[in-house]
């Protein structure tokens, strides 16, 4: 019956193509299911490689799919995925994805699927050449105005970011020091089995060789480790937390940030953690559960500080922006088909707003940690340099580390093709 597992994936990819929702909660709903790891695959392939596929597809068709048939046009490109980049064998890859026209209700195409399958196979040496030859988006595929973004801004690591965003992210953990050192969890993980290495930038980063579900983590649901990328680990060292200090994460849910605050210094004298999303909130009550920990949880938009604030002001302020995310593109590759550049520009918009809106929230020499998960120069170093323009009690405080690429407001951590860091932006800057 996996013909069934090839049309649901069919069916999320033409939802994802058409701009409707995220890959995450498309797949949702099906997290259940005993196919959901072949489910998963598929679906996170396609979107992957999508404009590589689709490059494919046209040389295979005569004439473009109607509207009404981008569910069929999303099953080719699945089945182009199998033949290209999974260990399926051809008979099954082909029979499967000709079979499940037929939970399309577009059994007319049986005979149209099975011909460009079996002819991609025919033609593929010459196919992969005209790929070859093909522009840089549909070799490393990417939408065109995003290679262009990213050509622009970081041309000599153009090829080392696009190369990162296709590959398969690590698990990264974080080891609550707290309650034990890096290398004894490395141990404990080490007598489970799990092969690991330490990271190289926060001292409770840990990369897992392979990964593994939470379940299979000793401790996590005891609250020893949780999963985060080692980038956004190196928030609470640069916030410089001392006792008895009030701290605000802006943006906080699901919560990583937060609890690692928590973790780092326990005797601050409050932590509030503010988010307008109450489903993501949710996950952060779980997460502060897990872990132990405490604080103040509001759902509230933080460009909006008269809805939420008491007048009282923050010595720290953690404000990890809403973004483009074109940093974490390997974690969540269906960005590649939802992001566009007219996007970009709305969320500049929001990032402004809440730096705005809770600068005046911040005490006179206190300090605010400007992150994103974005590569995007327009949404990092240019948005702190209007911002300064703008603020004469703003000062940027500079980021005494050798990690990164070193910006003149900043630093910036960028996907590298080894399997390190998520792209990652940092701003620090202390009021006058």
């Amino acid at each position: 019956m996996s013909y069934r597992t090839r049309a649901t994936a069919a069916l999320i990819l033409a939802e994802i193509i058409a701009g409707k929702g995220s890959l995450s909660a498309a797949l949702d709903p099906h997290r259940e299911r005993s196919d959901y790891q072949l489910l998963q695959e598929m679906c996170f392939g396609c979107c992957r490689w999508f404009h590589q596929l689709e490059f494919l597809l046209q040389q295979l068709l005569s004439k473009p799919f109607k509207r009404k048939d981008q569910d069929l046009r999303s099953l080719l490109i699945l089945g182009l995925y199998q033949l290209k980049f999974m260990r399926i064998p051809d008979h099954a890859a082909i029979n499967e994805t000709v079979n499940a026209t037929g939970e399309l209700n577009k059994r007319w195409a049986r005979g149209l699927s099975n011909a460009v399958l079996r002819n991609y196979r025919r033609r593929e040496a010459e196919l992969l050449r005209n790929l070859q030859l093909s522009d840089l988006p549909q070799r490393e595929s990417h939408p065109d105005w995003l290679v262009s973004a990213l050509t622009g801004s970081w041309p000599e690591q153009i090829h080392e970011i696009l190369t990162a965003n296709n590959r398969r992210p690590p698990l990264t953990l974080r080891v609550n020091l707290s309650r034990q050192s890096r290398q004894q969890y490395m141990d404990k993980l080490g007598r489970a089995g799990l092969q690991t290495r330490p990271g190289q930038l926060a001292p409770s980063a840990i990369y897992l060789d392979q990964a593994v579900p939470v379940s299979g983590i000793p401790g996590f649901f005891d609250g020893e480790a949780s999963v985060q990328d080692e980038a956004s680990q190196l928030v609470p060292e640069l916030l410089q937390l001392t006792p008895g200090l009030r701290v605000l994460d802006a943006c906080a849910a699901p919560g990583g940030k937060t609890c690692h605050i928590l973790e780092s210094e326990d005797s601050l004298t409050s932590c509030f953690a503010l988010d307008r999303s109450p489903a993501r909130l949710t996950k952060m009550e779980d997460n502060l559960k897990r872990l132990q920990l405490r604080a103040s949880v509001l759902c509230a938009d933080g460009a909006d500080p008269d809805t939420w604030w008491t007048g009282e002001m923050f010595d720290r302020i953690l404000l990890d922006a809403p973004c483009s995310a074109s940093g974490v593109i390997r974690r969540h590759p269906d960005i590649k088909l939802l992001l566009t550049s007219a996007q970009v520009e709305k969320l500049i918009v929001e990032q402004r707003r809440l730096l705005r809106a809770l600068w005046a929230c911040l005490k006179p020499e206190g300090l605010l940690l400007y992150t994103t998960c974005s590569v995007l120069p327009q949404e990092n170093q240019a948005q702190i340099h209007q911002f300064l323009g703008e603020h004469a009690d703003a000062k940027y405080e500079g980021i005494a580390a050798d990690w990164g690429v070193e910006c003149d407001l900043g630093r910036q951590l960028l996907p590298r093709a080894d399997g390190g860091t998520d792209g990652f932006f940092f701003s620090l800057m202390r009021k006058l």
